[in-house]
């Protein structure tokens, strides 16, 4: 059935607003993308590939992203769980409020002021020097992988855990005591029963820290120190510092690529699994 004039009115605004800032910009980048630095820096009109073909310059930012990003969420997803559990199922209801909003009391602070904050945690001031006072050794934590994956963890972690909180909370009680009822054991009916319920939370929320992780610059640029740096940090350094507009587009025109086919696999893979339901990649 065609939409009315009614619906298309609705859907005008919407739709100018992903028009003018989501695909113009896209198609602008795009354009860039082939085109060649000017002398000045900036962009200079043209018909190349060779920006796509010096995309091997820029590995290591993409090895870093490809491997951390996905490493980030799978940590985010295993802390999460069991604390979007806890909220949703075992928590006493008087306190569960209390409690979510501790959960987000990290965002009411910019994540600047908290990325300062886990540089002198992991800096040679902080955790390390407590441990080598109680002479367990002084380890080098900051500028490393493991520093990037604390400050990803810390500032990602409560939009891993409200979708799953949502789904589990929605969980309708009376099938873990159906499956009780029929003699499944807990951990028969959390695998059964619980965890595939909750898998809407769990895709959700899976791809809205890996797509934001994909582009992310402030966390590796404060705990990598310049070692450990992903594809954002590339982009900036080659838009704002070298000014080679037309290489950092081929940059993010690769990247948008990666995230794209990153994402289908994901959404089909999840849906496989939880037998082709399609409610599996969206709440």
């Amino acid at each position: 059935m065609r939409p009315g004039p009614r619906t298309i009115l609705l859907l005008a605004p919407a739709a100018l607003w992903l028009l003018a800032m989501l695909v113009l910009p896209l198609v602008v980048v795009v354009v860039f993308s082939f085109g060649q630095r000017a002398a000045a820096g900036g962009y200079s009109a043209a018909f190349t590939l060779e920006n796509f073909a010096n995309l091997g310059t820029r590995w290591a930012a993409f090895q870093n992203t490809l491997m951390l990003a996905p490493a980030g969420t799978i940590l985010c997803l295993l802390i999460a769980y069991p604390l979007a559990y806890y909220l949703a199922v075992k928590a006493d209801p008087r306190w569960r409020t209390l409690l979510l909003i501790l959960v987000i009391v990290p965002f009411w602070t910019s994540i600047l002021i908290r990325s300062y904050a886990w540089i002198y945690l992991l800096g040679g001031q902080g955790i390390p020097k407590l441990l080598d006072t109680f002479g367990l050794g002084n380890p080098r934590l900051i500028n490393t992988p493991f520093a990037v994956l604390t400050g990803i963890v810390y500032g990602y972690l409560p939009l891993m855990v409200f979708p799953i909180y949502v789904s589990l909370e929605r969980l309708d009680k009376r099938l873990l005591e159906a499956s009780a009822d029929l003699g499944s054991p807990p951990w028969r009916s959390f695998l059964q029963v619980t965890l595939p319920l909750s898998m809407p939370g769990v895709a959700t929320g899976c791809m809205l820290v890996f797509i934001l992780l994909m582009g992310e610059f402030l966390i590796p640029a404060m705990l990598g120190g310049g070692k450990v740096f992903f594809v954002g940090n590339a982009l900036v350094d080659l838009f704002l510092q070298s000014r080679n507009w037309p290489f950092g587009a081929a940059v993010a025109v690769a990247l948008v690529v990666v995230m794209l086919v990153t994402v289908t696999i994901y959404m089909r893979a999840t849906r496989r699994w939880a037998g082709g339901r399609d409610d599996v990649s969206l709440m």
